[in-house]
């Protein structure tokens, strides 16, 4: 369930593919947006979502395809290729949709707001978010776990940019344990 695993991907854009759990193995593949409530709990979580907040099937079909075309061009960005056509298209659409939707804070600094008022809303809340960790994030601090299997995506805020593992203390450890027991059979 998505309310017990850790946000460690350093924005809420990041954590939203995330929300795949174990992406590189289909046997232990497990989605955590499956159905409105999951969406919600996630959205209430990662502080984006507050108050009565409802989603449809349809909302958790929108979130789910903007966080699989987030998730194809963050990992073309990665191994450093271009994204596919399609994904970047798809996701350049809704964020131009979800910008059109938007009003600029009176507040200091100028940002985009959007409230969601309702089911249909809350993929647009998203976008922004995307839109915003697209326009303002270093992508080259961009890693994917290398944990064999895991396939979450990270932001490596070490200073030298050697950060390996989405979590020390779980894929980090994981392959420790894994690189002892090798030593410890040699």
């Amino acid at each position: 369930m998505s309310s017990e695993r850790p946000l460690v991907g350093g924005h809420v854009a990041v954590d939203l593919v995330n929300t795949v759990a174990w992406r590189l193995d289909p046997a232990r593949l497990v989605d955590d947006v499956t159905d409105p409530d999951a969406l919600v709990a996630w959205l209430r979580r990662t502080g984006l979502a507050h108050g009565k907040l409802a989603a449809t099937e349809r909302t958790v079909e929108e979130v789910r395809r903007l966080r699989e075309d987030l998730y194809a061009v963050l990992f073309a960005s990665i191994e450093q290729r271009d994204p596919p056509p399609e994904a970047a298209e798809s996701l350049r659409a809704a964020m131009l949709a979800a910008l059109s939707r938007a009003r600029v804070a009176t507040i200091v600094p100028l940002r985009w707001e959007f409230e969601p008022a309702r089911p249909a809303d809350l993929p647009v809340l998203l976008t922004l978010e995307v839109w915003r960790f697209l326009q303002f994030t270093d992508l080259t601090r961009l890693r994917q776990c290398a944990d064999e299997g895991c396939g979450w995506l990270f932001l490596d805020a070490s200073r030298n940019g050697s950060r390996r593992w989405c979590s020390s203390a779980d894929c980090g450890n994981r392959a420790r344990a894994r690189r002892h027991y090798r030593r410890a059979r040699a």
